[in-house]
C-alpha cells in the first residue's frame, strides 16, 4: 500500500471546499466498531454512526475485506451488462424487504427521486394529467430539487424557488387530514411518508405504527401508491429490518439507503404489487447505481446483519437504552422515544450546544435535531457493555446540563 501522510491543515489555510456544512473542529482518522479515533489516539464513543449510516460500526472486518477484494478485482462495468453481484444483492434485499423489484441508486435522495417518478408514472397511466403526492409536515426526503420540495422543512427549501409543484402537505399522523385532502384533490396518486421522522425529531405518529395501517387502508380505498421513505429507519435500525415490519402491511414503494452500505454510498428504490413494472428501459437509470463494487457491499452488509443477528440485537439493546434513560434522567419533563437504535431524547429547552459539550467533555458523538431533541443512532450491533458506556456518558451530560 502506498504510504501517504496528509499534512495537518493550518487554521489560516484557505479551503477550496464549498461552505455547505457547518463542520465541527475535529477530524477522525480511524474507527473500530462503536468508537472513533483522532490523530493523537483520543477515543470517542460514536452514538451517531455517520447519521445512521454505519449500522455495523466502523471498519467492520467482513465489509472491509469484501470492499478490498472486489476493488482489486472489478469495480465497474456499467448497467449495459449483466452484473451478477447486483442480481445477488437484489435477491437478498427482496428477501428481507418483501418487495419484488429493486433499482439501485447512489443515495437516499436519488431513491426518493425514483419513488416520485414512479408515482407520477403511475398517475399518468391512470389518466391523471397532473399527479399529486401527499407528504407530511416536518418530513425530510432529501436535497435534490424534487425531494427538498417534498420535504416539510422550509429551511432547506429557502432560496431554491420555484419548487417542484404538486406536493400536498398534511400533519404527520393526521389521518383525517389525509381524507380531507382526498376530497379536495381528486388527482392524488400516492402518499410518501417516513415511518418515523428522523430529521424531524424522532417523531412517531400519535397512534404509533398503526398509523401506517390506516394509511395503507386509505391508499387501497383511493387506488393510491403507498410509498415509505425508510432511508433512515431501514436496515435494522428500529429493531425490524424495515420499520413497516412492526405492522402487517406492505408498501407499494419502499426506499432505503444509509445503513444499506455501512458507509459505502448506495441506495435503493423497491416496488411490489401495482407499482411493479412502472419503470422500464429508458425511463430511469444511473451511471453508478448498482456497480459491481456497490452491489457486493450491499450483499455483504445484509448477509452480515443476518449472521450477527444484528436486527434482534438492535431491538433488545435499544429497548435497554430507552428504559435506562427513562429511569436515570432526573428531569421528568424529558421525553424519551424511539425504536431499536433510533432514539430521541426531547429536552424541555433548545440544546444545540450539547453537541460540543458531549464531544469535548464526555468524548461522545451525538446530534441535536429539531432544536431540542438529542438524537442517538448507535450501531445496531452495539454490545451491552458499549450501551452502558453510552449511558454513563450521556446521563451525566444531560443531568448536568439541566
Amino acid at each position: 500500500m502506498t504510504d501517504i501522510t496528509l499534512a495537518p491543515i493550518q487554521p489560516d489555510q484557505p479551503s477550496h471546499l464549498m461552505a455547505t456544512y457547518g463542520r465541527q473542529a475535529i477530524s477522525f482518522v480511524r474507527g473500530r466498531g462503536a468508537y472513533l479515533y483522532t490523530e493523537d489516539g483520543t477515543e470517542y464513543l460514536d452514538a451517531l454512526t455517520g447519521i445512521a449510516v454505519c449500522g455495523l460500526g466502523h471498519a467492520h472486518p467482513v465489509i472491509a475485506e469484501a470492499i478490498a477484494e472486489q476493488a482489486a478485482t472489478l469495480v465497474h462495468t456499467s448497467n449495459l451488462f449483466e452484473i451478477p453481484w447486483q442480481t445477488a444483492a437484489a435477491q437478498k434485499l427482496a428477501e428481507v424487504s418483501g418487495m419484488e423489484e429493486i433499482f439501485f441508486s447512489n443515495s437516499g435522495a436519488e431513491s426518493n427521486e425514483g419513488a416520485i417518478k414512479i408515482a407520477r408514472k403511475f398517475g399518468t397511466q391512470q389518466g391523471v394529467r397532473l399527479p399529486k403526492i401527499i407528504v407530511a409536515e416536518q418530513s425530510f426526503h432529501g436535497r435534490t430539487l424534487a425531494t427538498l420540495s417534498a420535504t416539510g422543512n422550509k429551511k432547506v427549501q429557502d432560496g431554491f424557488a420555484p419548487l417542484v409543484n404538486d406536493f400536498i402537505r398534511v400533519p404527520f399522523g393526521d389521518v383525517e387530514a389525509i381524507q380531507e385532502a382526498a376530497l379536495q384533490h381528486p388527482d392524488i396518486v400516492a402518499i410518501l411518508i417516513e415511518p418515523i421522522q428522523g430529521e424531524g425529531g424522532i417523531n412517531t405518529a400519535p397512534q404509533g405504527f398503526s398509523y401506517l395501517e390506516e394509511v395503507r387502508n386509505i391508499c387501497n380505498q383511493h387506488n393510491w401508491l403507498m410509498m415509505l421513505d425508510e432511508i433512515q429507519t431501514g436496515n435494522g435500525r428500529t429493531g425490524k429490518y424495515f420499520a413497516y415490519q412492526h405492522t402487517n402491511i406492505v408498501p407499494d414503494v419502499l426506499t432505503t439507503a444509509k445503513g444499506l452500505g455501512n458507509g459505502f454510498p448506495v441506495g435503493a428504490v423497491m416496488t411490489q404489487g401495482k407499482a411493479v413494472g412502472l419503470l422500464g428501459p429508458g425511463s430511469h437509470g444511473s451511471t453508478y447505481g448498482g456497480t459491481v463494487l456497490g452491489s457486493r457491499v450491499v450483499y455483504t452488509v445484509i448477509d452480515t446483519i443476518q449472521k450477527e443477528n444484528a436486527v434482534e440485537n438492535a431491538a433488545a439493546v435499544g429497548r435497554y437504552i430507552v428504559d435506562q434513560l427513562r429511569a436515570q434522567l432526573v428531569d421528568k419533563n424529558i421525553q424519551v422515544r424511539g425504536f431499536g437504535m433510533m432514539i430521541g431524547i426531547q429536552l424541555p429547552k433548545d440544546c444545540a450546544e450539547l453537541v460540543a459539550i458531549a464531544r469535548d467533555q464526555h468524548k461522545l458523538i451525538i446530534n441535536v435535531t429539531a432544536g431540542s431533541v438529542v438524537r442517538l443512532l448507535p450501531p445496531i450491533n452495539m454490545t451491552q457493555a458499549q450501551a452502558d458506556d453510552l449511558l454513563e456518558r450521556l446521563v451525566a451530560l444531560i443531568n448536568n446540563y439541566l
